[in-house]
């Protein structure tokens, strides 16, 4: 395992200075990846997380004010971030009429209730909150799908280059013997196999999130249509 380690830092030492920059970029590409890849692991398993303890307070309790309060304690959930930003606008119709419940819930205001038709405002909100919440999900992993696009294309760059070396060597040496082939066929080798090896985690990495941020968003919407029909039923009672 040894011998082959030093091996490998032989070949790389020894290699033109293209094929060292071409895995010199493949290495910023590696290390920006796998950064990015257990931030928005971290990030995605608290959203799930938190999400899934608020919409079971949520449903358990009942109390906008409450949950409300329960929303502040969990930042990381996109979910409660929305309710919070919904819960805020509710407040602002009910301060522009009559002073509502504790719960946060209009009361039965002619006006105000003619004001909130429909729940536009706070749809409105929500909509916003959700476009945010969905521009936050998805932030840095757009560069996981370029990673995985163009560093196979890098490393295949190194290999032509690698091989190029070993046809210059053929042509100032006049011979095809192993001895000249070898050093421009390995950097060749070794450059294509580490574009490979950044490539494979970030597209992986990318599916993964894609999937994970679309069920969240799934239940982004699905939160905020049940919201909605919590108030237009209320309000309407």
């Amino acid at each position: 395992m040894g011998a082959n380690q030093m091996d490998y830092i032989h070949i790389i030492s020894n290699a033109s200075l293209m094929v060292k920059f071409v895995l010199l970029l493949l290495l910023f590409f590696s290390v920006m990846s796998w950064s990015i890849i257990i931030i928005k692991m971290r990030y995605i398993r608290k959203a799930f997380k938190e999400s899934d303890i608020f919409i079971d307070y949520f449903w358990k309790s009942r109390d906008l004010a409450g949950a409300y309060t329960k929303a502040k304690q969990l930042g990381g959930s996109p979910v409660a971030r929305i309710f919070r930003i919904g819960y805020a606008e509710l407040r602002k119709l009910n301060t522009s009429g009559k002073p509502g419940e504790e719960s946060g819930v209009p009361d039965e205001n002619p006006s105000l209730r003619h004001e909130f038709s429909g729940s536009g405002n706070v749809k409105r909100a929500l909509r916003r909150a959700i476009n945010t919440e969905m521009t936050r999900l998805g932030q840095m992993v757009p560069f996981l799908a370029t990673t995985g696009n163009t560093t196979p294309f890098i490393g295949l760059f190194g290999t032509v280059w690698g091989i190029m070396n070993s046809f210059h060597g053929i042509g100032q040496r006049g011979s095809a013997s192993l001895a000249v082939v070898a050093p421009g066929i390995s950097e060749a080798l070794v450059a294509t196999a580490a574009g490979l090896a950044v490539a494979i985690p970030a597209v992986i990495a990318f599916n993964h999130f894609m999937q994970k941020i679309r069920v969240i968003q799934t239940e982004l919407h699905s939160f905020s249509a049940d919201f909605l029909n919590i108030l237009d039923r209320d309000i309407l009672r």
